[in-house]
This record gives structure tokens, sequence and C-alpha cells, in this order.
């Protein structure tokens, strides 16, 4: 089951996030260990395969900002090429890289070309240096959050195949959402962050997922308490949304999957629905091979 998935009392589900371009073989050799990444996912059972969103790399990898990184969605075009089953998305997408109807195209296209599978996964972006450096505009927190609302609407309104108006917006304005072709499926649009006064409301407003970081299962908690308060307050289901956590507290790794499946029992029981982790080694592949024993074991604590 993915985020594209209705029923949500499900078992705990694995997710892969590959953060690292720096293939052992050098840069000729990127290609190839990505395809491999891609069948060795699937071939785990993993439901969730995601790149970064980023230009330059970021100092929580442990790596400099020179290291290797590649474009999201060009990578996301090259692994529907290469898998059948997984779905496929950023984690997350910066509102400031692309306008918003340029977004929802790209998505659109990813999904269709992998048939179905592209998930949206969007922020209000943090990393300034890689604005700055690339000279893309980085406005206050505030207006990068106006924007990212923005978008979440523009993008809603490009795959509604009965609307295509026009989109008046505070920061964007758009004279037609013309979409063709429409996705095989509605993009899932994940969430990223747990800002409590902004972002979990974005989630409960627009949000079929979110993604939270796994630092321990009483702030899990607590970001999924305030989560609910937000969805009272605009009518929404709290069970509608999926729940994802990037499970990097401590690293997991395929040492220590019994330790890592023992760590995740309680945020199963929160009803967090999938565990997203990272390969951060030159052979990535290899990694996700070594993690797969995981996937049954997840699923028991469902």
């Amino acid at each position: 089951m993915s985020l594209a998935a209705v029923d949500l009392d499900s078992d705990m589900e694995l997710g892969y996030h590959v953060p690292v371009f720096d293939i052992d073989g050098g840069t000729s050799a990127i290609a190839a260990e990505l395809a491999r990444v891609g069948e060795a996912a699937e071939a785990s059972g993993a439901t969730w395969l995601s790149f970064m969103d980023h230009f330059f790399q970021i100092e929580p990898t442990g790596l400099p900002a020179e290291a290797n990184m590649l474009e999201g969605y060009t990578s996301l075009g090259y692994l529907a090429a290469h898998t059948t089953t997984i779905e496929l998305g950023l984690l997350v997408t910066g509102v400031t890289y692309r306008h918003p109807g340029l977004l929802a195209k790209i998505v659109t296209t990813v999904d269709v070309l992998s048939g179905g599978r592209a998930a949206l996964g969007i922020g209000a972006a943090w990393f300034d240096r890689e604005h700055h450096g690339l000279g893309v505009p980085y406005p206050a927190l505030s207006e990068r959050f106006e924007r990212l609302e923005e978008a979440l609407q523009i993008c809603a309104q490009m795959w509604d195949p009965q609307n295509n108006g026009p989109y008046q917006g505070k920061h964007y304005q758009l004279a037609e959402t013309l979409c063709s072709p429409q996705p095989i499926n509605r993009p899932k649009v994940l969430i990223g962050g747990g800002g409590e006064r902004k972002t979990l409301r974005l989630v409960a407003q627009y949000g079929d997922a979110c993604n939270l970081f796994g630092s321990s299962p009483g702030d899990v908690a607590h970001k999924l308490d305030v989560l609910r308060r937000h969805c009272d307050d605009v009518g929404r289901d709290f069970d509608d949304i999926r729940v994802t956590i990037l499970a990097n507290d401590p690293m997991p790794g395929p040492d220590t999957i019994d330790e890592f499946v023992r760590g995740m029992a309680d945020y199963a029981q929160l009803g967090v629905h999938t565990a997203i982790v990272m390969p951060t080694t030159g052979s990535p592949a290899a990694w996700i091979d070594g993690m797969a024993p995981a996937v049954p074991k997840l699923a028991e604590l469902g």
C-alpha cells in the first residue's frame, strides 16, 4: 500500500529516501546505480522511493555543498522507467524552486510516465545558500508559507479536469490552469515539516499525507495531536491523512534491523503508516538489499 491507497488501517510500511549521489565508481556510475536502487527498492517490498529537492548538497548528510546532487524531478523521471510499482516523489519540493503551474505539470509528467505512481511532496524551502548561489529568489519565511498555500491551491486546480479557469492569488496569477493530459492517478500531496502553527494546518487543509522527523515517539505524538486539532478546525477527518516519518534517530542500517524494528513499534502504535529510511553509502542499492528483511518485520507491527 502507498500514499495512493485508501485503507489506512494497515501494516507499517517501509520507504527509501536517497540523499547521496557520491556513488562508488564516480559520476559515470550514478545512472546504473540508481536503476539498481529502483529494482532493489521494489524487490524489498518497500512502497515509497524518494530523492531530495536540492541543487547543492545539504549539511545534515555530513557532506559539503560541493558533493554531488542531481535535480530531483529529472531523477524521478529516470526512476519511472526503471520501476513498475513503487510510489515516486521528492521529500520535499521547495516551493520557491518552480512556478506552481510548472510544478503541477512536472509532477503530472512523472505520473503519466510512471503509470500513475507520482506523489507531490512539498514544503516551504529552507536552504538559503542554494537559493542565493543559483539566483533563486528567497523571500522571508512568512511569504514562503503564503506561496506554499497558493501552490497547493494551484496544483489542486491544475489536477481538476473540470476547472481550466484562472487563478488569482497574492503571489501567483494564472490565466489558465490547463493541464493535459491529466494525471493517471491524481498525485497525493505530502507536506513535509512539523511546524505546528502553519505547516500542520496546511496538512489538515490540503494534504493527503504528512512527513515528520522520527525524533521520538513523544514528539511525534505531540505533532499528531496538533494535527488532529487542525483537522477538527477545518472539518477534516484526521484518519484520512497518511502519517510518514523519517526514521533516522538512530540512523538505521542493515546491521541494526532488529533494533530499528523495535524502535518503530511505538510509532506504529501512534498510527504511523510509513517509516522512511536513508542509505547514505556510495552503494545505496546494496544497502537497500540489506534492509529488505525489515519490511516483513515492520508489517508485523501493524
